[in-house]
């Protein structure tokens, strides 16, 4: 998977679900607040309007501002939060995410090129030559992350992951997977080539087999954004539950 440029401060007005490719949502006049409180709702979302406003410096009045131009727009999008996030006994907080249309704003660089490119390989030399692509192109990744991976104790690993991956544009997160099972589950909000994705998703497997490798233990990827899904969701498998040795992993089985 290749690197995702940052998204990109825009000089003109767009209207909302902008085609792909393009520089980023219309954020007006405090286009540099705006873009980064559209970023921190990607990277973080569902996140509540005070929450936002606490990571952005900005008071109650001003977030709200902001959030209602990129509602407007058609960049996020409000819902009711779960039950266990409340404020008091008046009505449930909303929470804000962004929606598909806010998603396809951030950069996904020359999706259209990339899938007639991957097209033109799959016809002229198989299937098997898409899967060796993907895994050449995860290949520079855990070739850079290895290292890294490597020198911190197990339990670590998968927080790490997360960080070398957000640094890569990937706004990825990472912690305790729900129960029962346990283990550790890895989120990725933000896909550069989901688009193409959806249509190749030996790019998705290539990835999974990637991260099991670095972590040594198998996953299984239980959501991505390629198949509609808000996030990239991967389990990892607590260490001492994988036979030894065993590092296999488990694409989506939708994928």
């Amino acid at each position: 998977m290749k690197k995702v440029e940052p998204i990109q401060q825009p000089q003109g007005s767009a209207a909302p679900g902008a085609a792909r490719g393009a520089a980023g949502p219309d954020l007006g006049a405090e286009t540099g607040t705006r873009a980064r409180v559209a970023r921190l709702i990607l990277e973080h979302g569902p996140i509540t309007a005070t929450a936002l406003g606490q990571r952005v410096g900005l008071t109650s009045a001003a977030i709200r501002r902001h959030l209602d131009n990129l509602t407007a727009e058609g960049m996020i999008d409000a819902r009711d939060a779960r039950s266990h996030i409340r404020r008091g006994r008046g009505r449930p907080a909303k929470v804000f995410v962004v929606t598909e249309a806010g998603r396809d704003a951030f950069v996904h660089g020359y999706d259209d090129l990339a899938s007639s490119a991957l097209r033109f390989l799959a016809e002229t030399a198989g299937p098997e030559a898409v899967s060796a692509f993907a895994r050449r192109q995860v290949a520079d990744l855990e070739r850079r992350y290895r290292p890294l991976l490597d020198s911190v104790p197990q339990h670590q690993r998968v927080r790490l992951l997360a960080e070398a991956l957000s640094s890569d544009g990937y706004a990825a997160s990472a912690g305790s997977a729900p129960a029962p099972g346990g283990g550790e589950q890895l989120c990725q909000h933000h896909c550069p080539v989901a688009h193409v994705a959806a249509e190749f998703p030996e790019l998705c497997e290539a990835e999974v087999e990637a991260f099991s490798r670095l972590l040594g233990t198998p996953v299984r990827r239980l959501a991505t954004i390629a198949h509609g899904d808000g996030v990239c969701t991967t389990h990892v498998t607590p260490r001492g539950i994988a036979p030894p040795g065993d590092t296999r992993s488990s694409p989506d089985q939708r994928g």
